[in-house]
């Protein structure tokens, strides 16, 4: 299968490209950005095209890589969507409820494949661990915190729409990606609120009969960055595992499945459909944020 990469940022560079240039199933085409020099700089990196137009790069893919920022991703979903492409999309997949419902529509409406990189769903230990306690009943109650020093460390990550979304947008899906497939879609958004620097607190109840809590930050101290998901029920406690592989290696396992999805039809777990009820839950957060006192 074809496919090209839109985007040229730290991610890009980091984890999309090694990953597609490094998968013995695809044919890693070509490279577009949004700025020309930095796609041609990648492009020549890793022995592929670098295009200036968009359009040209999704007419000669199969299907799009993205890496880029939510509000980018989003338009350029639809657009690869209605030329044909399958999509291997990053998280969030849209900044807003409705771009994630132009998103969904497209790709059902041109009959194409779509996979949501959360990273964790695509890391072996926490796979297999999430799916055995989705089999478990009983879960009373979870607690998930996911907290990042992108802020207060030297990080590349530290980009605009990050500063512009904190927490809550960048690493929430993270940790809905972990809870939804255990404890059950979401009810409600009982509760939300801030706490230092970008940190964010989330209570979720679940439509199972447990409930959650999310503590988020991408400015916790550097020695306290780390993440744990823990569940509490009548069987136990039982703790997420860490994942054992980095990026690329998850990221080339997102692939496959996105392969799989194009050769058997059955959609991916972590398809737009999942990313887009992701986006909702966490609109529904960010409602009550701004609703509140900070």
């Amino acid at each position: 299968m074809r496919i090209g990469l839109l985007g040229t940022g730290p991610w890009a560079q980091i984890a999309h490209a090694p990953a597609l240039s490094g998968h013995n199933e695809l044919d890693f085409a070509g490279v577009w950005g949004r700025r020309p020099e930095a796609a041609k700089e990648l492009a020549e990196r890793h022995g592929v095209r670098a295009y200036d137009d968009v359009d040209a790069l999704l007419a000669d893919v199969d299907a799009v890589a993205v890496a880029l920022p939510p509000q980018v991703q989003a338009d350029l979903a639809v657009r690869a969507a209605r030329a044909g492409c399958h999509l291997l999309l990053d998280k969030p997949l849209a900044p807003t409820v409705e771009q994630g419902r132009a998103v969904v529509a497209a790709a059902d409406a041109a009959g194409v494949a779509s996979v949501v990189f959360f990273t964790t769903r695509f890391q072996p230990g926490p796979q297999t661990w999430i799916a055995e306690q989705a089999a478990v009943p009983g879960w009373f109650t979870a607690r998930a915190q996911w907290l990042g020093a992108v802020f207060t460390s030297e990080s590349p990550f530290a980009t605009p729409w990050r500063r512009e979304k904190g927490a809550l947008w960048d690493v929430g899906p993270h940790a809905l990606s972990v809870l939804l497939p255990v404890l059950g879609d979401v009810r409600r958004v009982t509760a939300a609120a801030y706490g230092p620097g970008d940190t964010v607190y989330v209570v979720l109840d679940h439509d199972r009969g447990a409930a959650s809590t999310l503590t988020l930050s991408l400015t916790a101290p550097p020695a306290a960055a780390g993440a744990t998901v823990e569940l509490r029920g009548e069987a136990g406690v039982a703790v997420l595992p860490e994942g054992s592989d980095g990026a690329v290696p998850a990221l080339m396992r997102a692939a496959d499945a996105l392969l799989a999805t194009v050769r058997t039809g059955r959609p991916h777990p972590c398809d737009a459909a999942f990313g887009l009820r992701v986006t909702e839950i966490l609109t529904a957060a960010q409602d009550l944020l701004d609703g509140g006192e900070r």
